[in-house]
């Protein structure tokens, strides 16, 4: 859905189709709860007049926090009102028991008219917009149309999250010290610069997103994954994928997949070691999957030390919402629409991110940059959000094809540089880690995933979603994860059965490397090898192409 609505347009699943035909036709049969809950709105709606109701937001819903929305007697009403409004129409929904498909379908279109209409969006209702507009002199006015006007400009055309000057690459993200070492058409390999006098002696390589740029496990200073990799004593090194253009259209899986081996025999040759950990996280999880197959099918599956997907899903069975929307004549729509381009553009896709989660995405700044005339505040991860990428035709219909058969579920339902993937034969140790609240990857389906494996697999669920699941530093009070290998075919039954553990997943993720990365060594004096000298510095020039 992802793939497909990036090409075709967001707007296209907003629009009537064959599930909400199937929802009307299952509340018509059953007009009892049509009534029931039109009877039951009515009443409240006469509460609400007389000013009785006692309805209030969720203590979550930032939206309504302004004091204005409970003591004004019109604003509070009209709060109220939105609220018995929604609630209705979401029990409707549940109401037409429709199938899973059919239900994720209609509730993301309801969800988003829902959050488009809430009353906080209004700038002529909204207090936060009088109060920003008497406090400046109408200043916030004149800034919020120019806020407007600007994002309209422009893909992608949402609010803007963060201002685009408000961090520098290789500054204040991407700062972790070190050198390109090798270079090719299709990535660069960074290895950084070891910050303790020995180190472990299987290497890591990270392979990110193809995406988005690779900075995210580097995001800033005390924030960073490869930072805290360095200080307990791991090698590290990071592919770095080039940004693609039109010609280099014909990109697809074998290129790729490729490239992940030319970056492991780079660090092979560098370390001198013939075991390297991989460390991949979404689509460069998909990749590294089928790589570690391919090595296990021409038998050097040894060289791979441990596996690690990060909020990776393989399993497209009942993905969640971005499930629910895949089929064939949009498949082969974007797939047509891309191929004329090139490529897939990286800020389309930004767009359709955003629009899974409308009130976080984009509401909130709606709010912020357009009705209060304010600047986006300044947010390392959001930047890198914002550092979009495209994505090569041949790759995108790789992955359409891929995802909308389920072919990484199948024995031989997709090759990888020439060989049949199958990852059940896939026996080194691997470790996956999802977001429970994950929105792109749901953790149940990041959970079938990781059963499709042979060997031995744990399975960490950690708190929060896509990105702060894995921007996880230790010492965050509210942080947790549970830890436990993915024994039982239910999600649920495995996420009832596993205690959850305090802090991060990093520590526990980092001995569980150093089980596996053989004895310490002295840490390098140098960085790369006679035949690979260091060619500049990190973070290296293709994450600077746009």
């Amino acid at each position: 859905m992802l793939l497909t609505a990036s090409a075709l347009g967001i707007g296209r699943r907003m629009l009537p189709n064959r599930s909400w035909l199937r929802a009307g036709i299952a509340l018509g049969k059953a007009p009892h709860f049509l009534a029931g809950r039109g009877r039951g709105l009515a009443v409240e709606l006469v509460d609400i007049a007389r000013g009785t109701s006692a309805r209030q937001p969720a203590r979550s819903d930032k939206r309504f926090a302004d004091p204005a929305w409970s003591g004004n007697p019109l604003l509070r009403r009209i709060m109220q009102t939105y609220l018995a409004s929604a609630e209705t129409a979401n029990q409707l929904v549940a109401d037409a028991n429709l199938d899973w498909r059919d239900l994720e379908r209609v509730q993301f279109v309801l969800d988003n008219v829902v959050d488009a209409a809430a009353p906080s969006n209004n700038p002529l209702l909204n207090p936060l917009g009088y109060k920003a507009f008497l406090d400046t002199g109408g200043a916030s006015a004149v800034r919020g149309l120019g806020h407007l006007v600007r994002d309209l400009a422009t893909k992608p055309r949402v609010p803007a999250m963060v201002d685009p000057d408000a961090f520098t690459v290789g500054g204040t993200v991407a700062a972790t010290p070190g050198s390109v070492v090798f270079q090719n058409r299709v990535l660069e390999l960074i290895q950084y610069t070891p910050r303790t006098p020995a180190v472990r002696t299987a290497p890591l390589l990270i392979v990110p997103p193809v995406i988005n740029k690779f900075y995210i496990l580097d995001i800033s200073p005390g924030r960073s994954l490869v930072e805290h990799f360095l200080d307990q004593g791991q090698q590290v090194f990071t592919i770095s994928w080039r940004n693609p253009k039109t010609r280099h259209r014909t990109w697809g899986f074998d290129t790729y997949g490729q490239a992940i081996l030319d970056a492991l025999e780079a660090v092979e040759k560098i370390t001198g070691t013939d075991r390297t950990h991989l460390f991949a996280t979404c689509s460069g999880g998909m990749l590294a999957a089928m790589v570690t197959a391919h090595l296990t099918d021409i038998g050097e599956a040894a060289r791979i030390a441990g596996l690690t997907l990060a909020v990776t899903v393989i399993d497209h069975t009942r993905a969640g919402t971005t499930g629910a929307f895949i089929d064939a004549f949009t498949a082969k729509e974007a797939i047509r629409i891309s191929a004329a381009r090139g490529y897939l553009d990286g800020r389309s896709l930004a767009e359709v991110f955003a629009w899974l989660r409308p009130n976080d995405l984009i509401w909130r700044y709606w709010v912020n940059n357009y009705i209060q005339g304010n600047t986006p505040p300044s947010f390392d991860v959001l930047f890198w959000n914002a550092d979009t990428t495209r994505m090569t035709a041949a790759l995108h219909k790789d992955m359409v094809l891929s995802g909308l058969a389920n072919a990484l579920t199948v024995p031989g339902g997709v090759t990888m540089l020439g060989t049949p993937v199958d990852l059940s034969k896939v026996t080194v140790d691997a470790y996956v880690i999802a977001g429970i609240a994950d929105h792109i990857s749901p953790w149940q389906a990041c959970y079938r995933s990781a059963r499709l494996f042979g060997g031995d697999v744990q399975f960490a669920l950690s708190t929060s979603g896509h990105i702060a699941s894995l921007v996880n530093p230790p010492g965050n009070p509210r942080a947790s994860f549970r830890l436990a290998p993915p024994d039982t075919e239910s999600p649920d039954e495995w996420l009832e059965t596993t205690d959850t553990q305090k802090d991060s997943w990093w520590p526990h993720y980092t001995s569980w490397l150093a089980e596996r990365s053989g004895p310490d060594r002295d840490a390098p004096a140098v960085l790369g090898h006679p035949d690979l000298p260091p060619l500049m510095p990190a973070p290296g020039s293709y994450v600077r192409e746009r």
